[in-house]
């Protein structure tokens, strides 16, 4: 690789020759964590890692034309050999990545300009989560699911019939009077609660824990052995689709109604937005509320609603152009502080440690933070002088949880409005929960140490 890293140098800079090193190197790295990701259900390196890599090969692109290949427009990986492989009819793309409020206000400024709306017509688009799994596709003939298949490159996924066929969720039979061929697609995922009891479970029984929920979903569907995943709790969403021989209504929304009234789950968060003020209050407001949804996300998905509209807008490369996935940010995510435990380490110092309503950070699941110390829970920093504009931190306050890398994720910052009405100052103790010693804090220092000494465990 380049003594540069691939984010560092101005694309503009760069030579033809330049280019083309680094454009190999990037491909690479992308054509490897695909398959670590989606073939072998192990990533190498995180979302937001992989997002930045994809935003510089299209940047290099964008100047030098003649270096795209074939990883510029893939979605996947080719499906692994150990399963039958499938055809999709209609590929299963992906979607273009928005990290900003601006680029969401960018994407439906571009819609809009495409066909040609003046500012007086209306464009509504839905806004959903975007589930943090696997991607599934069902094939039900005659009203019978006759395959399932997961996304693989896009165009060739696996065969995991056998496997989906035990997920509960997922209904053998349509209803009465639904098209001949439907084609419905969405997410396997599996939710907290039933992870941490599996990662217990797998611990107890001499196995390894998964690292995060969609790890344990993905791996859990590609099983050789269909007992094994009937024995894992999976789940699916529904929210999308591919070949249908008709087409039960106009708009994203009226289908995906169909498909709930067909049996299937959809998510109760999705709404319609006619504005993109609506849509960015829908955004934030989500992002605070993830930790208490119960499975992952990692951002919402705007569509717009009018099928036709979505038919002149079409695609471009990888994605269509009437869809758009705002994504979280990647160490940070919101959750509620539960309590907080004090730990007394090796030389008697008190850390306070907040407990949490886990939440996924950075492909991890954290439910413990550092609260660094007294002052620190008291909103003053080390200068004295306040931090986080003086806010304090409560149990039941949602909070900011911060990772990045490998630094023990941090408390950031608390959301005054949602602090509940009873919640109190925190007491910090002045008793080593340890030994029972008196906990004393010497002047100018920033923590409270034990005074026990040897009795103290």
């Amino acid at each position: 690789m380049p003594s540069e890293t691939p984010l560092d140098r101005d694309v503009a800079a760069l030579s033809e020759a330049e280019a083309a090193a680094e454009h190999a190197v990037i491909a690479a790295r992308i054509a490897e964590a695909d398959i670590r990701y989606h073939q072998e259900d192990a990533p190498t390196i995180s979302d937001a890692d992989y997002d930045a890599l994809r935003r510089r090969l299209y940047a290099i692109e964008a100047r030098f034309p003649a270096l795209k290949s074939a990883v510029s427009t893939s979605v996947g990986a080719a499906p692994a050999g150990k399963f039958a492989k499938v055809r999709h009819v209609v590929p299963m793309l992906s979607l273009d990545n928005a990290f900003a409020d601006q680029d969401v206000v960018d994407f439906v400024d571009r819609a809009r300009r495409f066909l040609g709306l003046d500012a007086g017509q209306a464009l509504p688009f839905t806004a959903e989560p975007k589930i943090d799994g696997l991607s599934l596709s069902l094939r039900y003939e005659g009203g019978r699911l006759v395959t399932a298949a997961t996304r693989g490159d896009g165009y060739e996924g696996e065969n995991v019939t056998a496997n989906a066929r035990t997920i509960t969720e997922i209904p053998e039979n349509l209803p009465a009077g639904v098209p001949e061929i439907v084609e419905i697609r969405g997410e396997c995922y599996m939710g907290h609660a039933d992870f941490a009891a599996l990662n217990a479970r797998m611990l107890e029984e001499g196995g390894k824990a998964f690292m995060n929920p969609r790890n344990a979903a993905a791996g859990s569907l590609r099983q050789f052995d269909a007992k094994i995943t009937a024995a894992r709790p999976l789940k699916f969403f529904a929210y999308a689709w591919g070949e249908m021989s008709a087409l039960p209504a106009t708009t994203q929304m009226g289908m995906v109604e169909a498909f709930a009234a067909w049996g299937l789950p959809t998510n109760p968060r999705m709404r319609i937005c006619t504005a993109v003020d609506e849509a960015l209050e829908f955004y934030h407001a989500l992002e605070e509320d993830r930790a208490g949804l119960g499975y992952d996300i990692d951002g919402v998905v705007y569509k717009v609603n009018e099928l036709a509209l979505q038919n002149r807008l079409g695609f471009v490369s990888r994605s269509p152009r009437w869809a758009i996935a705002h994504k979280f940010p990647a160490e940070q995510a919101f959750t509620v502080l539960e309590g907080i435990d004090i730990q007394v380490g090796r030389t008697g110092a008190l850390t306070p440690v907040a407990r949490l309503n886990p939440v996924t950070v950075g492909g991890v699941v954290v439910s413990n933070a550092t609260l660094h110390n007294e002052d620190y829970i008291k909103g003053i920093g080390a200068d004295g002088a306040p931090i986080r504009g003086g806010r304090d931190i409560r149990i039941g306050d949602t909070v900011i949880i911060q990772r990045a890398g490998d630094v023990i994720p941090q408390v950031v910052d608390i959301d005054l409005a949602k602090r509940p009405a009873d919640a109190k100052p925190y007491v910090f103790p002045t008793v080593c929960p340890a030994c029972g010693s008196h906990a004393v804090r010497e002047e100018g220092e920033a923590v409270r140490r034990c005074t026990g000494a040897l009795i103290c465990p």
